[in-house]
């Protein structure tokens, strides 16, 4: 029997027009584009289909920009019978459209959630200025101890440079202060890696944003979780967890820890995984699975992301 896991992107994943052909087709997807602009008390709906692009990126629109059109596609798959998965996943921000999937939360909890996720995290990026890396060519080992190596004993948890994302096995992001970041770039060179630069406005998954941590935390102890209907993996422990308290644990943990994203995927694929199927904007989950899955095994990477895409789920369906 085939086994799926529904894979939700987060940030990076956006473009202006996301979602628009779903909002256009789908009655339930109106729906939650309108509680979206309801509860973020804003136009997010037509930030999402016109943009300007820099405004739908500042963090504060875009965490629930995205879980908007994450959440919006998973109606639709509802409403024509598509939501047919064991598991689901996020990718950082993109684990609450996983937390909804599952029937952890209920979608308007789930917008509540990362709108004050957004505007925590943008509250300490203004206070600490941050920068991010995608590293190439070294592994997670050699990047967490050349990351180690580099931050000075004694000094502030503002200064820095961390392993941020295991997203394959020679893919891994880094997240600090900006002269870290870019101490780190020369230090991987001369280890034969190469870093890259990536466009953000905080050094998220780092101690710089660690003052979001505990707000945040009263934020998910408003929220009610329930016990996980589907599989469920965490990014903080690429581990299956139940228990709502440790659920929430997970999730305020989450904003400082690194998302081992390559531990989960190779998790799912010892599960039994044959089926991974990104929905959302966008193709960066999809693209990383294909990577990380052996190419000569019986396992297939789907993307749901536009109407064409959801017509070519079902028929594979049947």
């Amino acid at each position: 029997m085939t086994k799926t896991v529904f894979l939700f992107p987060g940030q990076g994943s956006q473009a202006i027009g996301m979602g628009e052909d779903f909002y256009q087709e789908f009655a339930v997807v109106r729906e939650v584009f309108e509680m979206a602009d309801e509860v973020t008390k804003s136009h997010l709906t037509r930030l999402c289909f016109k943009g300007p692009m820099d405004e739908l990126t500042q963090t504060v629109n875009l965490q629930p920009a995205v879980t908007a059109v994450n959440l919006g596609m998973m109606a639709a798959l509802a409403e024509v019978g598509g939501d047919r998965f064991e598991v689901a996943c996020g990718h950082s921000l993109g684990e609450y459209a996983a937390l909804c999937a599952a029937g952890v939360v209920s979608p308007e909890d789930t917008l509540t959630l990362v709108k004050s996720r957004g505007e925590l995290m943008d509250r300490e990026a203004r206070k600490h200025k941050g920068a991010m890396a995608a590293v190439l060519n070294l592994d997670f080992a050699t990047v967490d101890a050349l990351a180690e190596s580099l931050r000075q004993e004694g000094a502030p948890s503002t200064r820095g440079v961390w392993a941020a994302n295991h997203n394959g096995e020679k893919q891994i992001v880094v997240s600090g202060d900006p002269d870290s970041v870019k101490q780190f770039g020369a230090a991987a060179r001369e280890k034969g890696g190469r870093a890259v630069p990536l466009r953000v406005s905080g050094a998220w998954h780092s101690p710089l944003i660690q003052g979001a941590e505990e707000p945040f935390r009263r934020v998910l102890d408003s929220v009610s979780f329930n016990g996980p209907a589907k599989g469920l993996l965490f990014n903080v422990t690429a581990d299956a967890e139940e228990d709502p308290a440790a659920m929430k644990e997970n999730m305020a943990r989450q904003l400082v820890c690194p998302v081992r994203w390559y531990d989960t995927m190779t998790r799912l694929l010892e599960d039994g995984v044959t089926r991974f199927v990104e929905v959302g904007p966008g193709k960066v989950l999809s693209g990383i699975a294909r990577k990380i899955i052996p190419q000569d095994g019986p396992c297939e990477v789907v993307n749901i992301s536009t109407l064409a895409e959801l017509e070519s789920w079902m028929n594979t369906l049947g």
